[in-house]
C-alpha cells in the first residue's frame, strides 16, 4: 500500500519497481530542538550486515533518486536513505529557517534515533556537500565517505540570497514548472522512453508537499554550501569520489580538486555518465561502492 502521507500524484506511478520502493517509505516523528513539534521525517531502511550505509540526496530532490541504487546496495549491506530537512517528503514547518546548519542538526538527530553506530555516508550532488559538512562536524559518526558528483567547489550564485518577494517565489516556481512542462510534453510524445517519464514524475513528486515553496526560498537565500570549499581539505576519512564524466552541471575540474584536497581519497570516473550515476548507472555505482567498503573492511 502506498503511504498516505505522500501527495496524491504518487498514484500516477506505473513502474512496478518505483511503486515497490515508494511502498517501503517510512516516517518517524523526530524530536529536535529546531521546533516545538516533532518533525515527521521520511526514510527507507533495507538490508542487513556490514557498516550501515546512509544515502543523502541532492538539491530539490528526495529519496526517490535512490530507487535504483538502494536495492542493489541493500542486497549486500544494511542501507538507509533519508529525506533531508526542507527537502523530499520530510515535513516542513514554518518556524524553521532552512539552511545547511539545520539540515546537519536534523540529520544528526535522525542518525542518533535510528542508526546510532558509525556509518558510511554517501552523498550525491548537494548531498555530497551535506555529507562533507556533517563529517567535519561529527567525525565520530562517519567511518568513510562516498561523494557522487558532489557539490563543494561550485555552488549557487551569490545573488540568490538577495532575492525578494515576489521574485523569490517566481524563481522557485520556475523549477516546478519546468518539470510540469516536461511531463506534459512527454505524455504527448508516444515514442518517449517510459524511463524518462518516470524520472520526471519522481523528480517532481515531492514538490507537491506542503510548504515546498517556503522551504526552497528559505534555503536558497542562505547561499547553501558556499563556504564549504576551504574546509574540504580537512576531511580525513577514506573517501571514494565517483564522477560521471558527462556531467553538464558541475565542471570536471571539481572531481580533480576533491582528489587533490582529500588526502585519503580515490577518484573513479564513469564513462558515458552524467550528473546522476545513481540513476544513470546504478549497477556500476553500487559495485564501486561495495568494492570500496570491502577494501576497507567496512
Amino acid at each position: 500500500m502506498l503511504p498516505n502521507f505522500l501527495p496524491s500524484q504518487v498514484n500516477q506511478l506505473k513502474d512496478s519497481e518505483a511503486i515497490a520502493f515508494v511502498e517501503s517509505i517510512e516516517r518517524i516523528a523526530l524530536a529536535t530542538y529546531l521546533s516545538q513539534q516533532p518533525i515527521l521525517t521520511t526514510y527507507i531502511h533495507k538490508g542487513w550486515g556490514g557498516t550501515p550505509i546512509l544515502l543523502l540526496h541532492g538539491f530539490d530532490s528526495s529519496i526517490l533518486e535512490f530507487r535504483l541504487l538502494l536495492p542493489l546496495l541493500a542486497a549486500q549491506n544494511e542501507t538507509w536513505a533519508v529525506d533531508l530537512l526542507g527537502f523530499g517528503f520530510t515535513q516542513r514547518q514554518k518556524e524553521i529557517k532552512y539552511s545547511p546548519t539545520v539540515i546537519k542538526i536534523h540529520l544528526y538527530e535522525f542518525w542518533t534515533t535510528l542508526i546510532n553506530q558509525p556509518i558510511v555516508l554517501v552523498g550525491a550532488s548537494m548531498g555530497g556537500a551535506t555529507a562533507i559538512d556533517f563529517t567535519l562536524t561529527y567525525p565520530e559518526v562517519v567511518k568513510s565517505l562516498v561523494l557522487i558528483n558532489s557539490l563543494g567547489y561550485t555552488c549557487a550564485p551569490t545573488f540568490v540570497q538577495y532575492l525578494f518577494p515576489p521574485f523569490d517565489f517566481l524563481a522557485v516556481e520556475y523549477l516546478r514548472q519546468r518539470h510540469i512542462l516536461a511531463l506534459n510534453v512527454g505524455s504527448i510524445l508516444a515514442n518517449l522512453d517510459t524511463k524518462i517519464l518516470l524520472a520526471i514524475q519522481c523528480a517532481m513528486l515531492h514538490q507537491e508537499m506542503p510548504l515546498w515553496h517556503d522551504a526552497m526560498i528559505s534555503y536558497v537565500k542562505t547561499g547553501g554550501y558556499s563556504d564549504l570549499a576551504n574546509r574540504i581539505a580537512q576531511v580525513d576519512k577514506p573517501t571514494l569520489i565517483l564522477w560521471g564524466e558527462a556531467d553538464d552541471m558541475l565542471p570536471p575540474e571539481d572531481a580533480e580538486k576533491f582528489q587533490q584536497d582529500i588526502a585519503n581519497s580515490k577518484l573513479i570516473k564513469l564513462n558515458n555518465c552524467g550528473h546522476a550515476p545513481q540513476l544513470e548507472q546504478p549497477q556500476i555505482t553500487s559495485q564501486k561502492i561495495l568494492q570500496f567498503l570491502n577494501h576497507h573492511n567496512f
